[in-house]
């Protein structure tokens, strides 16, 4: 007769399921952007958007009529849109109370986040494609509706910064978002803060200084077109630093601390 030992259990080994990868952590947050119908919602209309830009240039008598031209234009909709997209990607958490079964399910706070930073950032990159997607058709159209040829010319310069751009543009409404917590509130602070800023370092003389070194849309503006260049790569860092980097400091700290309910 014999007799089954049972092994004693080891401290601090579990019989959990492996604990989901970086990969398909990005999969989630990037399936939880269009899940919800505000996002599914802005997701069409960053395309739409982009759409209708292209098309207003295609009749604009006095717009560049080259995918160079179409591409830099369709940027404007996209800059503004993206980082509401960045923001409700991490709000949501809060305003549909899925923070407690999100980490719940992966403990480790640090890994959500960067999961939502990496899924922003790749949001920033299909936002840029559909841009391109759009000012393809516009070109394709360009000797359909106007007098002149498809020019398909785009310099690697161009699309690299305006890549750049749109990604820090998303991670910037991302940093807003964790800072705040509530969609409204960062929607808003978004927009109107960095909106206050730029009017006042542009009337006030005394402070073009300030213009150039700290506020964001002065520094990423040569970007659109891949002109930046130089100490503008200098003013950018400084500029980002102020409006990505320490709110998303501070909000990334702020979540690691609180307690989720």
């Amino acid at each position: 007769m014999s007799t089954a030992i049972a092994a004693p259990s080891t401290p601090g080994l579990t019989t959990a399921g492996t604990p989901p990868t970086l990969l398909q952590l990005v999969r989630v947050e990037l399936r939880k952007s269009y899940d919800t119908r505000a996002g599914r919602w802005l997701l069409v209309t960053i395309g739409l958007a982009a759409l209708a830009v292209v098309a207003i240039s295609l009749f604009v008598e006095d717009a560049p009529k080259t995918f160079a031209g179409y591409f830099s234009f369709t940027q404007l909709p996209v800059g503004i849109l993206l980082p509401v997209l960045g923001i409700l990607l991490v709000t949501s958490e809060w305003s549909q109370r899925t923070a407690m079964t999100t980490f719940t399910l992966v403990p480790r706070r640090s890994r959500v986040l960067t999961a939502k930073v990496l899924a922003a950032s790749v949001l920033g990159v299909l936002g840029v494609g559909a841009a391109a997607l759009a000012s393809g058709l516009a070109t394709v159209l360009t000797p359909v509706v106007t007098d002149q040829g498809s020019d398909w010319a785009l310099t690697g310069a161009q699309l690299g910064q305006v890549l750049l751009v749109q990604v820090l543009f998303v991670l910037s409404g991302v940093a807003f978002g964790m800072l705040l917590l509530s969609s409204p509130l960062a929607i808003v602070t978004y927009f109107v803060l960095p909106t206050v800023f730029t009017i006042v370092v542009n009337l006030v003389s005394a402070l073009d200084w300030v213009r150039d070194w700290l506020d964001l849309s002065t520094t990423t503006t040569p970007m659109f077109d891949g002109d930046l260049h130089g100490q503008g790569w200098l003013q950018l860092a400084t500029s980002a630093a102020l409006w990505i980097v320490l709110p998303m400091v501070v909000g990334w700290l702020r979540i690691h601390r609180a307690e989720i309910a």
